[in-house]
């Protein structure tokens, strides 16, 4: 009776399983049914073995540095969150905006191809420009035929051979190609090193500040924001969201609890104006202008270097 029992319990998590995350060929997945065959652009089959993270958060957890230094650049580092903009000459937009992590200390990738989530090892050599995936798995949620399918980003990935970086104001872009070296897609580095540093509030929403120690330390890397309300010591997270350009959010922000004066006091207000925030843009190395989803201001911050 006992080994019954265990049998059972063996098959039903078996079934589990198969229900709750597929494993499948990378390319040629038809993004309309769901069916999946081996082969494609570059005849490469898929570890059946993948981890397939199955949200966002699993992908946000991958740890790694956002930023990067001028020596990276140099030397053709590639590293941290890129959106997709165009595959094979058309735009990337999906049913989710197409991103891919990549996470060096782990050799691999994460991301989403417009519909699913991806996932594979990536191994580069900056001396020969050579980029390579392999081990690419993707889940198997239907996707709809509007806009780029992620079908043609699949077959893209698997045939891109050659990369190239290039510099434009304060985006990163990176250029892959395949063996004939034809373009065959463009990726944007989400960069917020202008985000770094003190900030004193100068302006929320329309109303302007004169609160000397009102301050805001943003350290991108560390995704962290700490400061003053004038009155009261700040903290929270950033997070830098792949779904748009120049997106991001502030979150968990708390603060101490001292009674604060009534006059100038804009506590309330700031607060409101960072969990608003979705949108950073610097107008000049020392100005930055925060905005909400609607594309209205609710910050203006200009640089300090007093802490």
């Amino acid at each position: 009776m006992k080994k019954s029992i265990i049998n059972i319990a063996f098959i039903a998590g078996i079934a589990i399983m198969a229900v709750s995350c597929s494993s499948i060929p990378f390319l040629g997945k038809s993004s309309k049914s769901g069916n999946s065959s081996s082969g494609g652009a570059s005849g490469k089959d898929v570890n059946q073995e993948a981890v397939l993270p199955r949200d966002r958060e699993h992908i946000a957890s991958k740890a790694e540095l956002k930023t990067y230094t001028s020596e990276e650049i140099r030397k053709g580092v590639v590293k941290g969150d890129w959106a997709i903009e165009s595959v094979n000459g058309k735009s990337a937009v999906g049913e989710k905006a197409p991103f891919i992590k990549f996470v060096p200390s782990e050799k691999r990738i994460y991301g989403n191809n417009g519909c699913n989530v991806i996932n594979g090892t990536y191994k580069y050599n900056p001396s020969d420009s050579t980029i390579s995936f392999g081990k690419l798995a993707s889940t198997m949620m239907f996707c709809s035929k509007e806009g780029i399918t992620d079908t043609e980003i699949n077959q893209a990935l698997g045939a891109v051979k050659y990369y190239t970086w290039e510099v434009k104001d304060s985006d990163y872009y990176l250029h892959f190609y395949n063996s004939y070296r034809r373009k065959i897609m463009t990726l944007m580095h989400q960069n917020f090193d202008f985000l770094n540093g003190t900030w004193l509030v100068r302006q929320i929403n329309d109303t302007p500040v004169d609160v000397p120690d009102m301050k805001l330390v943003i350290d991108v890397d560390e995704g962290k924001l700490h400061g003053n309300t004038g009155c009261n010591i700040l903290n929270g997270s950033l997070e830098i969201d792949m779904d748009a350009a120049n997106s991001i959010s502030f979150s968990s922000i708390i603060t101490t609890r001292m009674a604060c004066p009534p006059d100038m006091n804009f506590e309330t207000e700031l607060i409101v104006a960072l969990e608003e925030a979705s949108a950073a843009k610097p107008i000049s190395p020392d100005e930055v202008l925060l905005f909400d989803s609607q594309n209205k201001q609710v910050l203006r911050l200009t640089r300090t270097t007093d802490k």
